[in-house]
């Protein structure tokens, strides 16, 4: 039997409130009509205030969409609603062979996918490749030079002393000409960190800028998470020229944020037979949402490739072998807040600059205490990362929690526990950050 999304799977989808309202509204079988699925797409044409229906097709794996209305977001409220009335009437939508405009839309992504699936092409001169990536890495090892400089003109004359301290904006720009824009991101940091928090990020960037400067004597490793931490970027499509990772991948949870240009969403997996961890992204322009939506707490058997690394953690989403399918309905084995503190050790070990680790803590109840929220399994107690949780996210944790011990997943760090879901006993895992 086709395994149906829930009502809150199809919603996350949306790129804002309004889309979710809207696609409400079309959600009912009236204003469709040549609907149908078969197992791996939906289709249907809905009819709008013109006298032509839009046609709108969804391909159901990544998810992917298409629609003939003059919608600028995606996914529009017409494939929204067509997910909303299969997701709760299935019976509306049929099982058939795809229409023959569906069918000629999820052909042409199918050939589009293959070409992107295609090992890179090696650059057309190798030399000339070589002597821009040259010219790069001495211009990241010099302006990394000059951060240090900075960095230690500041200590030399005292935190404190702010009559030579500038905005560090300046800084940055001069990271971003030598083109090392992760260097740049961490600087501009440095203008809004409580003073308490100033020594230690200043020997954190002072490491990572020493680090970038001597790249090529550090082991190929530990190499990597410097270039990666100092802003080189590699393409899925390289990633994935790589070693790849099949397994059956568990959902954990996932989150979006938002800015003005973007909306980024985490999606954190955890492998049935390895049990290896990873973070995939996806990131979306405004009014589309990211184009990775899988439910949490489901199975997508898939082959991933880890972007290199001391510690791998992201990873590109490869070949997919068929859709993600109910999980197992007990929750994911979790730790003690002793051992997960002890995890989080070994990985800083690994990557110093690592500010926190996907973690599943098991028996924990969240506490509101007057220091802040907690979470307990009655021996240790951590705190939580309110800067990264909504307040309304800590208080559906307890409304879940009822005062239960229950399994959590998040990040740890060094500032804390970020929760991202939640399984009380006995019942379906419960999202705390996307709406």
């Amino acid at each position: 039997m086709e395994e149906r999304w829930s009502t809150e799977h199809v919603l996350s989808l949306a790129p804002d409130a309004p889309s979710r309202k809207a696609a409400g509204k079309l959600s009912s079988p009236a204003p469709w009509s040549g609907t149908g699925t078969d197992g791996a797409a939906l289709w249907g044409e809905c009819q709008g205030s013109g006298r032509t229906p839009y046609r709108t097709v969804v391909e159901l794996a990544t998810p992917a969409y298409q629609c003939s209305c003059p919608s600028r977001k995606f996914p529009c409220k017409h494939a929204l609603g067509l997910l909303l009335l299969w997701s709760s009437a299935a019976e509306a939508v049929p099982v058939g062979e795809p229409a023959g405009w569906a069918a000629e839309w999820l052909a042409a992504r199918q050939e589009r996918a293959a070409k992107r699936a295609a090992p890179p092409a090696a650059p057309a001169d190798p030399e000339a490749a070589r002597r821009r990536a040259e010219r790069r890495g001495a211009r990241v090892a010099a302006g990394a030079a000059e951060l240090r400089l900075r960095l230690a003109d500041r200590v030399r004359h005292g935190l404190a002393d702010q009559s030579t301290a500038g905005p560090w904006e300046e800084v940055a720009a001069r990271m971003v000409d030598a083109q090392a824009p992760g260097l740049a991101t961490r600087v501009r940091e440095l203008d809004d960190l409580p003073e308490e928090r100033m020594l230690e990020e200043y020997a954190m960037l002072h490491l990572l800028a020493t680090a970038a400067t001597r790249v090529d004597e550090l082991p190929s490793e530990l190499a990597a998470t410097v270039r990666a931490r100092v802003g080189y970027t590699l393409d899925a499509a390289e990633v994935l020229a790589g070693p790849t990772v099949r397994d059956r991948w568990q959902v954990l949870g996932s989150r979006d944020t938002a800015d003005e240009r973007l909306t980024t969403r985490r999606v954190w997996l955890r492998g049935a037979k390895t049990g290896r961890h990873a973070l995939v992204l996806a990131f979306g322009r405004p009014g589309q949402a990211p184009d990775v939506a899988l439910p949490t707490g489901h199975l997508l058997e898939a082959e991933l490739a880890y972007h290199p690394g001391a510690r791998p953690l992201r990873a590109a989403l490869g070949t997919r072998y068929g859709a993600p399918e109910p999980g197992p309905a007990a929750a994911p084995a979790g730790l003690t807040v002793a051992e997960a503190v002890a995890g989080y050790g070994t990985a800083v070990a690994d990557d110093p600059w690592l500010d926190s680790w996907p973690t599943v803590l098991a028996g924990v109840v969240p506490v509101r205490t007057p220091d802040g929220w907690c979470l307990t399994d009655g021996h240790h107690t951590v705190a939580v990362r309110t800067s990264a949780v909504p307040e309304a996210a800590l208080w559906r944790l307890a409304a879940v929690s009822t005062g239960r011990p229950l399994t959590v997943f998040g990040e740890y760090g060094h500032q804390g526990f970020a929760p991202v879901t939640a399984w009380p006993a006995d019942h379906r895992p419960v999202g705390l950050t996307n709406p």
